[in-house]
């Protein structure tokens, strides 16, 4: 089944993106529709982050969800098998200044989880060399396509995350960026509980510890579908961070990661059980 996925999606990278969009949209839909177990967690993400949000309203979201997801995925062809041209007049970057700017310190790409961080990772690999931490897939064929596509390109280091963080460092120190993805409920460990849209979630406190480990620099960088293209938005470094604490730092993360969302609410990963690690003595709600 892998296989023929794979094919499908090869065959798929040959169409312009005016028709391999909608297709992607459509299989998201089937997904939305078909998928009990992920509707089921990006509804109940939704309802906790946003309470107030007629049922109505949430469902309408999550099959937006869905279709960007679906969208995300069949384009993930054009990284895997895309030409360097093509793939630059797709997705446009805007603030690589930002980047040039901070070359003599080691640098942080802050990247939330947002359907469009794999064509980030991909477009900028066009301009420098980088390093970022994966996890490996279940299915090994796809965890191999998915670590090749990601390495077409470019001088960049991918290591896994059983390889820890300490060689990210080393390769932010010898001029790397760290393109670092920190949003995600990774279970108890090295995480604090912060408030995620009202909600306590356990979130891993990597992008404070990491920033004073290795006097780096923290860039925002968050990727946006738009119909026709991407846009990888390069932000200005954050001022004044780490800050007076580990926890205060953690916040600022989730505070910028909410204010994104909001921005474009369908474009963030509500598959993903962001909840699953609760409080001592709270019960799941997944």
């Amino acid at each position: 089944m892998t296989r023929i996925s794979l094919a499908l999606m090869w065959l798929c990278h040959w169409l312009p993106l005016r028709l391999l969009a909608p297709l992607g949209r459509g299989l998201g839909r089937l997904i939305y529709l078909f998928g009990r177990s992920r509707r089921h967690i990006a509804l109940t993400n939704l309802r906790l982050c946003f309470p107030d949000m007629p049922e109505a309203g949430r469902r309408a979201l999550a099959c937006r969800h869905f279709a960007a997801f679906g969208r995300s995925f069949l384009e993930r062809g054009l990284l895997w098998w895309a030409s360097a041209e093509r793939i630059r007049r797709i997705v446009r970057v805007e603030g690589l200044e930002h980047l040039e700017s901070a070359k003599d310190r080691p640098v942080i790409l802050f990247v939330p989880h947002f359907v469009g961080l794999d064509m980030g990772w991909t477009r900028l690999t066009l301009e420098l060399g980088m390093v970022s931490i994966y996890a490996n897939q279940k299915n090994l064929l796809f965890n191999s396509a998915l670590y090749q596509g990601r390495m077409r390109f470019g001088d960049s280091l991918l290591l896994s995350r059983q390889e820890g963080t300490r060689k990210a460092i080393k390769a932010m120190k010898e001029g790397k960026p760290f393109y670092y993805l920190p949003d995600m409920d990774y279970g108890e460990r090295d995480t604090i509980f912060v408030s995620f849209f009202g909600v306590p979630a356990a979130t891993i406190t990597g992008l404070s510890r990491l920033a004073r480990m290795a006097n780096a620099i923290v860039i925002p960088v968050v990727t946006r579908m738009e119909r026709d293209r991407y846009v990888v938005v390069v932000g200005p470094p954050w001022q004044d961070f780490p800050g007076p604490s580990i926890e205060a730092d953690t916040r600022r993360m989730n505070a910028f990661i909410e204010s994104e969302i909001l921005d474009m609410p369908p474009q963030y990963f509500w598959l993903h059980r962001r909840f699953k690690t609760r409080p001592p003595g709270e019960k799941g709600v997944y």
